[in-house]
């Protein structure tokens, strides 16, 4: 149990000097340990998020509220949904006033319904209503990534085909976002420029096509280390074998009609990953992965996310003005 000048945070989380911090310790449901955020980036993060919304302190709740009163509140759920971002909520109240307690009543990647309480912070009023806002900002949008990957995921159930987030996130909020992504049952893509290769349409458009396209790959895949994957993205039919025989990792079929997705996986044959992308929704992916796609890539899954409705309530009962403990 965390002392009264730390947060608490979930369940997992009781090795105070880890070198990273989990954003909650439940598995998904396919049973695998869901990969945690760095402590580091995510304090930088949150630390960045308070100082925008308070640069001088709260003049509200400064000016308002007893230095010394207390305060219990519940983070209580609108709307069922996957919870995700229970130690960013966390982080934000501890950064805010370390004597703010957070004991979450559910861990990160289960399933809630509304009326559900995920958490309940004591301690400092001032403090806890600070940090409210962003708080809840952060822990509404991952929940609200993790509630629609969950959505994708079960829609695809019954094929092996993962799904997977791009590189379509919020500036500065990726490690966070792909975290939510892995909580609903998720797969992350590359992270990042410098991580992999991906060659796509405006590459290719420069690398010209058939034959000349291999070769161009070929001696790609020459410079390549051993440990670097290497992905092209395809728009027709006509430029899959030209790229699949030239030894690359993953081919990503882009727009693709569902016809020309089967018609894609028959043709490489097990050579490499096949990746589809591209009017990737809720409502196509049980067909989508149908076709024997491995993978399905889809931006939506961040970029045009809807949060999840929470709220932080008072419990008027556990609170007090004046600092003294309710009869």
């Amino acid at each position: 149990m965390p002392t009264s000048d730390t947060a608490a945070t979930t369940a997992g989380t009781a090795a105070a000097n880890a070198d990273t911090t989990m954003l909650g310790t439940a598995s998904p449901p396919a049973g695998a340990e869901i990969r945690p955020v760095p402590r580091l980036q995510l304090e930088r993060i949150v630390a960045a998020a308070l100082l925008e919304d308070a640069p001088a302190g709260d003049l509200t709740a400064d000016l308002l509220i007893p230095a010394d009163a207390q305060a219990t509140a519940f983070v209580v759920a609108r709307e069922p949904g996957v919870v995700s971002g229970l130690e960013a909520f966390a982080t934000a109240m501890r950064l805010t006033d370390q004597r703010l307690r957070v004991e979450p009543s559910v861990r990160d990647g289960e399933r809630f319904e509304a009326g559900a309480r995920l958490a309940v912070v004591t301690g400092p009023a001032r403090g806890l209503l600070t940090a409210e806002r962003v708080g809840l900002n952060l822990l509404q949008r991952l929940s609200g990534i993790a509630t629609q990957t969950r959505a994708m995921v079960d829609a695809a159930a019954g094929h092996p085909a993962r799904i997977a987030d791009t590189r379509k996130t919020t500036p500065g909020l990726r490690v966070l976002e792909r975290y939510a992504v892995r909580c609903g049952g998720g797969s992350n893509h590359r992270d990042n420029l410098s991580e992999a290769v991906m060659a796509k349409d405006n590459h290719l458009a420069l690398l010209g096509e058939g034959e000349e396209l291999t070769a161009a790959l070929v001696g790609l895949r020459a410079r390549l280390g051993h440990t670097q994957h290497l992905e092209v993205e395809i728009d027709r039919l006509d430029q899959l074998e030209p790229v699949v025989s030239a030894g690359v990792d993953t081919v990503m079929l882009d727009n693709f009609s569902l016809e020309d997705l089967a018609e894609g996986v028959r043709r490489v044959a097990g050579r490499c990953t096949v990746e589809a992308s591209g009017t990737v929704t809720l409502e196509r992916i049980a067909a989508i992965a149908a076709t024997g796609v491995d993978v399905i890539s889809s931006g939506a899954l961040t970029h045009s996310v809807r949060a999840v409705d929470l709220g932080l309530d008072i419990d008027l009962r556990g609170s007090r003005a004046d600092g003294t403990e309710p009869a």
